[in-house]
């Protein structure tokens, strides 16, 4: 059984704070709620400005390939929300290989790799920075012809229409390799 009884008071009001905000699992639920409505707006314009897919008619004996909403609350240190993330991923394992994808890789170093650079930057005195680069995954172009269905919430002037993907998106069995 778990006690808070023996938490620090600023440490409890994290926890509570954590736990008391609500995540998506769904899209129906995500609409109902305007900070995730925003997060997924702010998605799709993020995508549309890197010119992810474009919009046009699936071709005849082309496979097209799902998405889902993925919802994630990020938090400042003291607990407190910084902002509603919504990402739009690709379902990648319904992707065909060979007419999908063609290969597929996924850079990983080993620990020896990173002791090795740490004592080389140590003892040659060097300072060492991290860098993230936001939404990696999508400055990769497309070498495949990929078709996904648009978005839930995202509607299309013509019917029937799916998105034509230019760059990489998450979930894709591709997107590490580009």
């Amino acid at each position: 059984m778990i006690s808070y009884n023996k938490l620090s008071s600023s440490y409890h009001s994290f926890i509570l704070n954590i736990s008391a905000n609500f995540e998506p699992k769904s899209y129906t639920e995500a609409r109902k709620h305007d900070s995730w409505v925003q997060a997924m707006h702010d998605e799709i314009y993020a995508l549309e400005r890197n010119n992810t897919w474009v919009l046009t008619d699936l071709p005849q004996h082309k496979n097209v390939i799902g998405c889902k909403w993925v919802y994630k609350i990020k938090h400042n240190v003291d607990g407190s929300i910084e902002r509603y993330k919504a990402r739009l991923v690709a379902k990648g394992y319904t992707q065909i290989e060979g007419q999908d994808y063609l290969d597929t890789f996924s850079l990983v170093d080993k620990i020896t790799t990173d002791r090795l650079f740490l004592s080389l930057a140590t003892s040659n005195k060097l300072y060492l920075k991290q860098l993230d680069v936001n939404n990696a995954f999508l400055h990769g172009d497309h070498l495949e012809e990929v078709y996904m269905v648009l978005p839930l919430g995202m509607k299309s002037a013509k019917p029937g229409q799916v998105c034509k993907l230019q760059r990489s998106l998450y979930g894709l069995k591709q997107a590490s390799r580009q």
